[in-house]
């Protein structure tokens, strides 16, 4: 490739200039260039902290076939090779060396980082340091002692999800110095993304089915909510003869490692894994991503479906949502060791994944608002908001007949109310609450589905509630949303 992927080349003449930098691109963006390149100008070590050993094997590695000086410190290697990497770490003027986090904190590497002529820190996977993010990691918190030993070397955060909350975090966390930040690239032109409300998991089942039928070719992720998800899948998905195995982190560090090497020789095609799968996978021909379960927050769903189509081709992310799934993402809020503060936030980030889930004015759109990116569409043409009969939408399923009777049954009165037909006054003020919610979050600089889901609008129409006490009635009105927004909306409806 002879151009700068987008963002790319600004990230590189703030890290030139010697500035702080915070950047943000989605996976498979080139991140890594940002640290590369620069290290190849300046005389001098680049020092770089990734949280995954595979990772930097696989980035050394690359670095050395094309001649650029590299080597790794980690837990996986024998005396003899870290002895190595020191020793290609003197004989050149240039070198990058890959660190894990925990390597920063071992007695001695600080006196020993002190005598190194350090051009640049470089921190992969940042929102790691932050609490406030989605992949929280502890042994990230100690970064700061970098630039206690060489406080005046410039340093990189890269992340490909971080919110405005978590970007502050990061820049406080690492002791960023009036950071330049760059936001890039979460519009993803060659996804086409799709939710799907099933109301139990057969359906959620048969979702999956027809998935794999429309996507005969390429490798397949299929995310699950918990372990024993993942492996029930797994059976569910051998018994119609697919080629799939499971990936969580219940199995030891080999089988892991095996599993990874399957997927990566194509000996599996489909993977169903936890999100223990995940942080550096690069697989260009990625296809199809579908959760079955929704995931507990908007940066964990990105960056998951984010590993679809990094060869750039089209690529469908389906989440099959339902009901329950909510109550999954609640226990594990509710009883994690997380203090008050940090519950809190996880409690809106749900509320904003399910407001997603259940209705956008256009996926992509929505999700650059959300990630405040520097480039915002309006329409994308190619979500299931804008494009329904897309040929890269999942059909629904046709009916199974495995599924009992009183199962179908069952469905059809849930539907009922959603798919209500709507008289010629309720289309008109659907039309009117739709455009109101637009220019709210035009104004406000948020996504339209964190003003009320398309769930709540139909609710909103189908009850049509006069009063104050009739709106804490509709789906998804609290107390906060009625007194926020309960005058508005009710002078809307009675115009």
């Amino acid at each position: 490739m002879s151009e700068f992927r987008l963002g790319q080349k600004p990230i590189i003449e703030s890290v030139l200039k010697g500035h702080d930098v915070l950047a943000v691109m989605p996976t498979g963006g080139g991140k890594s260039l940002c640290f590369q390149l620069p290290a190849m100008v300046k005389e001098g070590l680049v020092l770089v902290v990734s949280p995954l050993i595979a990772l930097m094997n696989d980035q050394v590695h690359s670095l050395k076939k094309m001649g650029i000086p590299a080597g790794h410190l980690h837990s996986g290697m024998s005396v003899a090779e870290r002895k190595a990497t020191f020793a290609q770490l003197r004989a050149n003027k240039n070198f990058i060396l890959y660190l894990s986090p925990e390597r920063v904190q071992k007695e001695g590497f600080s006196a020993w980082l002190e005598k190194q002529n350090v051009t640049l820190y470089a921190v992969d996977e940042a929102h790691c340091v932050s609490q406030w993010g989605h992949d929280f990691r502890s042994e990230y918190s100690m970064l700061k002692t970098l630039r206690d030993v060489h406080p005046k070397v410039p340093m990189i955060g890269l992340t490909a999800t971080a919110t405005p909350l978590v970007k502050k975090d990061i820049i406080e966390q690492l002791g960023l110095k009036k950071p330049d930040q760059h936001v890039y690239g979460f519009y993803r032109p060659n996804l086409y993304y799709q939710v799907e409300f099933c109301a139990d998991d057969l359906e959620k089942e048969d979702y999956v089915l027809q998935a794999l039928k429309q996507t005969p070719k390429g490798r397949v992720i299929i995310y699950c909510g918990t372990r024993k998800k993942a492996e029930s899948i797994t059976e569910f998905l051998k018994g119609h003869g697919e080629s799939v195995a499971f990936y969580h982190a219940g199995m030891s560090s080999i089988e892991r490692t095996d599993m990874e090497i399957q997927y990566q020789e194509g000996k599996v095609r489909i993977l169903a894994a936890t999100n223990a799968f995940g942080m550096g996978v690069d697989h260009p021909d990625v296809r199809l991503v579908v959760h079955t379960q929704m995931p507990g927050n908007i940066e964990s769903y990105y960056q998951e479906v984010g590993r679809a189509g990094r060869d750039g081709n089209p690529s469908t992310c389906l989440m099959a949502y339902s009901k329950k799934d909510k109550g999954l993402q609640a226990f594990f809020i509710t009883n994690s060791r997380a203090n008050k503060k940090i519950k809190t936030l996880r409690w809106s980030a749900l509320d904003a994944m399910v407001n997603y889930a259940e209705g956008s004015e256009c996926r992509h759109g929505d999700v650059l608002i959300y990630f405040k990116d520097e480039n915002r569409i309006k329409k994308c043409g190619h979500c299931d908001s804008c494009d329904p009969k897309s040929d890269l939408k999942i059909k629904q399923p046709p009916k199974e007949t495995r599924r009992p009777s009183f199962e179908k049954k069952k469905r059809a009165k849930k539907g009922a109310h959603v798919t209500a037909s709507l008289s010629d006054k309720q289309k008109w003020q659907m039309d009117v609450l739709r455009d109101w919610r637009k220019e709210y979050s035009n104004e406000n600089d948020i996504p339209a589905f964190m003003v009320f889901s398309d769930k709540t609008l139909m609710d909103l129409i189908v009850r049509g509630p006069e009063t104050e006490e009739q709106l804490s009635e509709v789906y998804g009105f609290g107390d906060k949303k009625i007194e926020e927004f309960g005058d508005v909306v009710l002078e809307m409806l009675n115009m």
